[in-house]
């Protein structure tokens, strides 16, 4: 291998969003630097098994709706 291509890798803090913290070893930073999470296992929804809600203000749906919604395809 090339001496000197190769990025640093060292342990840092890592910070969820609760203040839960652990150590890992990776490139971020230097030695000992605390990388502060925003997003993490658990808050965020696709993990918390949260779910999403349709909200439609006048957008493509009210559209395709006043357009299509009279053809009555699918109905008995």
């Amino acid at each position: 291998m090339k001496a000197d291509i190769h990025p640093q890798y060292h342990f840092i803090k890592v910070v969820m969003t609760d203040g839960t913290e652990f150590f890992t070893r990776s490139t971020y930073g230097a030695e000992g630097d605390a990388l502060n999470l925003d997003i993490d296992p658990t808050t965020h929804p696709a993990w918390t098994g949260g779910s999403q809600h349709l909200v439609d203000r006048g957008g493509r749906l009210s559209r395709f709706n006043s357009r299509f919604g009279n053809l009555g395809l699918g109905k008995k």
